[in-house]
């Protein structure tokens, strides 16, 4: 098909996906469930590049259209979500892993998409517990500080969820994105499979104590010596484990009832790695052999937040990650590649990147501190505000982030970041007049924003900020 049609078909196809869970909602049937989000979405993105090259500004307006349907029938059930996505730039359409931009991702995104988010089968006839089952087929996998997991992903998983106890068990690897503008898979994740694990206990009510466990597997092989290198070659291959302890008073919990909330957690990373060396031969970027490394690192999660009443919080965070290699050795450390460093750590409903909504670092050769306050007016309006402060831990390595410019050796000072997240929800009964004829159920509008500073580690001649900022409305069926 030629892209002079593509938007009129993405156009129609998103109103036939929409027309479908209206006609399905006209007709309820025992057993099934069915809907769709509808939101819209404005971006603003300016210098990803921090100046230095042309481009880096992603500007736009985006429309997306997310129909599901849910059938439960005895310990059997089966869920589905799509999307359709027409905007008028390349712009995200989620926060979650695999939808925010990656700029070490080099694959072409088009403005107009259909995508299949899930499609799982579950089983609940494994025992008693009504929390056990057994799921198969492309789901989400989410850990409560999403810097272990939050992606959509082929697995089968075991779930076991009580008061007490929680505790998964899965096998996962991706085959495809789902996605009618991505024919391939990006690098890092073609032949890599994931083995996890998780348990929690609550050992006192609103207190948890748990571990969690990750292993990764990238069987891909690296370009040959001599071959061409492109922004699309496999760069690194190897096996890694993630092995994390950690302590959670409700942290990540916004109608928690404790005074002080807390977090606390280590991580080890160890295992071998096969990096990609390269080399411009005539203008042609070509493979020239390999570099393997033994990696061991770490890397400690910090948090506490003062519930002060229903409004209001105040809290702080710190985070500091290993980096930096000697020649055979590694103690780099990286998160397992299916995080989005997002979550409810403000102590309101808005889910926020702990490593700013702008830099978006990652725990990788990092070392973050942050402040903030949230607010909570019961459930109509919730907003937090978070001060960042960004450095490197070695500073001869780099530190990967959300933006496309480069480190300078010698600095460690990487910058500052402020962000601001304000949420207007709409429950039922509460959509504004002259809007009814969208028959929501609830509804939501969302400002994310966030500005950062950039300090020495980033060099001369960059810009002295750039920001992120985004407005969400979003309607629930």
């Amino acid at each position: 098909m030629t892209s002079k049609y593509r938007p009129v078909t993405t156009l129609a196809c998103m109103a036939g996906l929409l027309a479908s869970s209206v006609v399905l909602g006209a007709q309820p049937q025992p057993g099934l469930s069915y809907g769709a989000n509808l939101k819209l979405t404005a971006q603003s993105i300016d210098d990803l590049d921090l100046g230095t090259r042309d481009g880096g500004d992603f500007n736009g307006v985006g429309l997306s259209v997310r129909p599901w349907i849910f059938n439960r029938q005895g310990d059997w059930s089966t869920f589905a979500l799509g999307e359709a996505f027409l905007a008028t730039d390349t712009i995200e359409s989620d926060t979650s892993e695999s939808d925010t931009f990656d700029p070490n991702d080099a694959r072409e995104r088009e403005d107009q998409f259909l995508a299949m988010h899930e499609f799982w089968v579950d089983y609940g006839g494994l025992s008693a517990y009504p929390g056990e089952s057994l799921r198969l087929g492309r789901q989400k996998i989410r850990s409560a500080d999403g810097l272990w997991w939050d992606s959509n992903i082929e697995a089968l998983r075991w779930n076991f969820e009580t008061t007490l106890l929680s505790a998964h068990v899965g096998i996962a690897e991706r085959f495809s994105d789902y996605r009618t503008d991505l024919d391939e898979l990006a690098p890092e994740d073609e032949d890599r499979l994931h083995l996890l694990a998780d348990l929690s206990w609550q050992w006192q009510p609103g207190h948890w104590a748990g571990l969690k466990l990750h292993h990764s597997d990238d069987r891909g092989n690296l370009p040959g010596k001599g071959a061409s290198v492109d922004q699309l070659s496999k760069t690194a291959t190897g096996e890694l484990s993630w092995l994390g302890a950690e302590l959670n008073g409700d942290f990540y919990n916004e109608r928690s009832n404790l005074p002080l909330s807390y977090w606390v957690a280590a991580t080890w990373l160890t295992g071998n790695v096969d990096i990609l060396r390269t080399s411009t031969v005539a203008g042609r970027r070509q493979a020239d052999g390999q570099l393997s490394q033994d990696v061991d690192a770490w890397a400690v999660d910090l948090g506490l937040r003062w519930n002060i009443d229903q409004n209001w919080r105040v809290g702080t965070t710190y985070m500091r990650a290993s980096g930096g290699s000697d020649g055979d050795d590694s103690e780099q450390f990286t998160q397992t590649g299916l995080e989005s460093n997002r979550s409810k750590f403000t102590g309101t409903g808005s889910a926020i990147n702990r490593f700013g909504e702008a830099y978006r670092g990652e725990m990788n050769n990092l070392q973050a501190a942050s402040v903030f306050s949230g607010w909570q007016l019961g459930e109509d309006y919730d907003a937090s505000l978070v001060y960042h402060r960004f450095w490197r831990v070695d500073d001869q390595a780099d530190s990967s982030s959300g933006l496309k410019a480069q480190l300078v050796p010698g600095e460690k000072d990487i910058g500052q970041e402020v962000d601001l997240v304000v949420t207007r929800y709409l429950n039922r009964g509460q959509i504004p007049a002259g809007m009814e004829w969208l028959k929501a159920s609830s509804a939501l509008v969302r400002f994310r924003g966030g500005l950062f500073l950039p300090g020495d580690a980033f060099g001369k001649g960059t810009d002295s900020s750039m920001h992120r900022a985004f407005v969400d409305f979003v309607w629930r069926y």
